[in-house]
């Protein structure tokens, strides 16, 4: 069986980072490894939530790890706390990771063309030193903005989406899947793989509602596709349609949850999908 480690925090309850990952990607059919970076008691649209920094674990797990001889098909981060823990992670990865192993990189930290709370304007360029060792990197507009020192813009062309994800994969990045792009009535995915030169869109309609960790959702699901052997123009369009999927059947509930959608309900969508 394939096996991924994800590395990202624990929000105990929100339906986002390793609440979301672990059980999407066990439903790919691969198995899960954790690193969590930290354990929230909800995620930050909550008030007063708790938060332990695990930090000073990083490491150590990893080391055990690769005293025990476990390996790892792919590496892939969401969430990331401090520039501190950028910095273990890429040790992390260059101690585990063998040479056909994939590292996926999903620079969780702005939407909106705003960084999350936690973040400084040094935060963006610390990460994208991490993205710079990825095979694949998983940012939405903002993120990529952010990383490149290009000027966010809330209303943006097909060549200004393309321009920015050129200059991200000249950071080191082989590809870079664009999230939540939208310009000319299009929303969706964009691919840039910087071997080949070569585009891959996927667009879909906009359903009109947001939550939160749906990013969670589409990143967890794409690499549990991709490892378990999707092509990646397969797992693009397979975890969009899930992500779509469980946006709509939680808008149509009114008894649904504010903080998050009910990936969990949509599960056998995505089987189908498989």
């Amino acid at each position: 069986m394939k096996r991924i480690v994800t590395i990202q925090d624990i929000s105990c309850v929100g339906k986002c980072s390793l609440t979301v990952a672990l059980p999407i990607i066990s439903a790919t059919g691969v198995e899960a490894a954790i690193i969590p970076t930290a354990v929230l008691s909800t995620h930050t649209m909550f008030k007063n939530f708790t938060c332990k920094d695990l930090d000073d674990q990083i490491l150590p797990i990893a080391e055990h790890w690769k005293n025990e001889g476990i390996t790892f098909d792919a590496f892939y981060t969401g969430y990331l706390a401090s520039a501190k823990q950028i910095d273990k992670v890429i040790t992390l990865i260059n101690s585990l990771k063998r040479d056909k192993d994939l590292v996926i990189i999903d620079p969780a930290m702005a939407d909106n063309g705003k960084l999350y709370p936690a973040f400084d304007e040094n935060f963006p360029r610390e990460m994208a030193r991490l993205c710079a060792e990825a095979d694949i990197v998983l940012p939405n507009i903002t993120e990529a903005c952010y990383m490149t020192d290009t000027p966010y813009r809330e209303e943006y062309d097909e060549a200004f989406a393309k321009e920015v994800m050129e200059k991200l994969a000249a950071q080191g990045a082989k590809k870079v899947v664009l999230t939540g792009a939208q310009f000319g009535g299009k929303y969706g995915v964009m691919l840039y793989d910087s071997e080949t030169k070569e585009y891959y869109n996927y667009y879909q309609e906009k359903i009109d509602a947001a939550f939160h960790g749906t990013g969670d959702i589409f990143s967890s699901t794409f690499t549990g596709l991709l490892v378990r052997g999707k092509s990646i123009e397969e797992s693009i369009a397979v975890a969009a349609d899930y992500t779509a999927e469980c946006i709509r059947i939680t808008k149509n509930d009114d008894k649904a949850n504010w903080y998050g959608v009910d990936f969990e309900r949509a599960i056998p969508y995505l089987i189908d999908r498989m």
